[in-house]
């Protein structure tokens, strides 16, 4: 039954990788065509040297032989331009194929089953970087060594038979070493992706646990974790690398001796000293384009083995990727013209893990365009019911309803506790919400609030991610800003005057006022001079 499991696990997840192989779109499948233009510039440069040496052995004056040269130039610098847009059009097919797969985990790690931390990390960052190669380099290259190398036996054929057939009798070993070596690789390479979702969870869980670490004295504990974690990760990496140079040297002993056949043959050929008899004799010119062809059937080949690591890194991330399936996408409601009713119906909320739900059997009006506070200690579940609203806590029993439609993110404004800060101006970060929000409405969104700057730069002075030196009322300031420039018929307040004193609590609530007119407004605050505002306050 386990190998049944794996078996579906496998193909689920070449199935997915395949999904988003496809993403890179055009890019990718120009990368592919110009691989594949390659092969005919690389004959018609084997074409050039061996009827240049012809006119050489033939004496047959300066023009021909110049005219056979220029195609060998233009041949050659037809590979270079070639390779170079290839690769060019290869990272930008992984770009877009990787911008597309982080989008859907994304939505995946917001929207579906609940995941640590860790493996969430991983598969958005190392699991899509794992894409990279696969997509700019391994998908060209396979399609590349699939069709090049007979293609070019082929055209080796129409000089010398012989010789054609001896190179397809050494691809026949490469390809079965190639499989065998894969089969290996693969295996090597999801151990390998395990360790380091391992590491990565571990090391994540100590750093945001190093106070309680460093209250009980475990540095030395932890270290020694971490250290085993690591040394595990440096072993697998090792072990793929070990099969990876297996199939490199696999590849170069074939592509040596079929090199060395064709010119063994060519040579004992046009000396007639051959110990067997053939059905053909060569001349110069098509000896020279046989033995100029020959290395040009493996190119492909190694092109593929370089990139084989990527397609193995690819499918052991692909693995774990496959299980983050992003949840179903359900139609948008329709944007709200006007403030809405919004109806909390028999709601239950428990969290994975907990002993007890957050809220059981909760009922809530509210009628359009007022403001209700939600008063209680902390753990009542206030900020649990303005969470409901955005879709970020489980939805256990009942329902909740705005204008007797599911709630939408898109009509609704938040702020909250502790506001979202980019490395940018200030005016940047409010015009979060309303990314096409002109100068005077962000400007008259700070003025509403009452955010007054007079730092150098005011409202163009530069943040950093830790807001750089804007006091707690200043931020809750902004987070409001930022809730009344976007033009939404609900707003969210959670704490919003929480750890102010007096006197700012004052002037924000003038703030608050001026943001809630107009909306439907649900306030999560243990402040009575905030609820004094509310037409309705809930105490749970």
């Amino acid at each position: 039954m386990s190998g049944i499991v794996q078996f579906e696990r496998i193909a689920r997840s070449k199935a997915w990788l395949n999904r988003a192989g496809r993403q890179g779109g055009a890019a990718g499948g120009r990368a592919r065509v110009l691989v594949l233009l390659d092969g005919l510039a690389a004959v018609g440069f084997a074409a050039g040297l061996a009827f240049g040496v012809d006119a050489i052995g033939q004496q047959r004056g300066p023009w021909a032989l110049a005219s056979w040269l220029l195609l060998v130039a233009v041949s050659g610098l037809a590979r270079g331009v070639l390779a170079k847009l290839a690769l060019e059009a290869g990272a930008r097919a992984a770009a877009e194929a990787k911008a597309g797969v982080r989008v859907d985990l994304a939505r995946a790690v917001f929207g579906g089953p609940r995941r640590s931390t860790g493996a969430a990390a991983t598969a958005l960052v190392e699991g899509v970087e794992a894409l990279d190669g696969y997509v700019a380099r391994f998908l060209p290259a396979r399609l590349s060594a699939a069709a090049l190398p007979l293609a070019l036996i082929a055209v080796a054929a129409i000089a010398s038979p012989i010789c054609s057939a001896i190179q397809l009798a050494t691809l026949v070993p490469f390809v079965i070493a190639m499989i065998l070596t894969g089969t290996a690789a693969a295996a090597e390479s999801r151990a390998q992706f395990q360790a380091l979702e391992r590491l990565s969870g571990l090391f994540l869980d100590r750093v945001r646990a190093l106070p309680v670490v460093l209250a009980f004295q475990a540095e030395a504990t932890t270290t020694a974790a971490l250290r085993r974690s690591a040394a595990d990760l440096a072993e697998r990496t090792l072990k793929v690398l070990r099969v990876a140079f297996l199939s490199s040297a696999a590849l170069e002993f074939f592509a040596a001796l079929s090199v060395a056949l064709v010119a063994v043959y060519c040579g004992f050929n046009l000396l007639r000293l051959l110990p067997f008899p053939v059905p053909e004799q060569l001349d110069l010119k098509r000896a020279f384009f046989v033995l100029a062809l020959a290395p040009e059937v493996y190119a492909p080949l190694r092109r593929l083995a370089a990139a084989y690591h990527d397609r193995q890194a690819a499918e052991a991330a692909a693995v774990r990727l496959a299980t983050f399936e992003p949840p179903p996408a359900r139609p948008a409601p329709a944007p709200l013209a006007q403030a809405p009713a919004i109806r909390f119906e028999g709601v239950t909320v428990r969290y994975p893990d907990a002993d007890a739900p957050t809220l059981e059997g909760f009922d809530l009006s509210l009628a359009p365009g007022t403001v209700t506070a939600l008063v209680g200690p902390s753990g009542a579940g206030k900020s649990t019911i303005l969470n409901l609203l955005l879709d970020l806590a489980p939805l256990t029993a009942g329902r909740v309803l705005v204008d007797g439609q599911a709630p939408d993110a898109a009509n609704i404004a938040w702020a909250g506790q502790a506001p979202l800060i980019l490395p940018a101006s200030i005016a940047d970060n409010i015009a979060l919400s309303r990314r096409e929000a002109t100068r005077a409405e962000i400007e008259a969104a700070a003025r509403a609030v009452g955010l007054v700057l007079d730092r150098p730069g005011g409202l163009d002075a530069l943040l950093d991610e830790r807001g750089s030196g804007l006091s707690g009322g200043e931020r809750r300031r902004l987070s409001l800003a930022r809730a009344l420039l976007k033009p939404a018929p609900i707003l969210l307040l959670d704490e919003p005057t929480a750890n102010l004193d007096a006197a700012a609590e004052a002037e924000l609530l003038t703030a608050i006022r001026a943001a809630a007119r107009g909306r439907t407004t649900l306030i999560a605050t243990h402040s009575e001079a905030v609820a004094a505002l509310a037409d309705q306050v809930v105490r749970l």
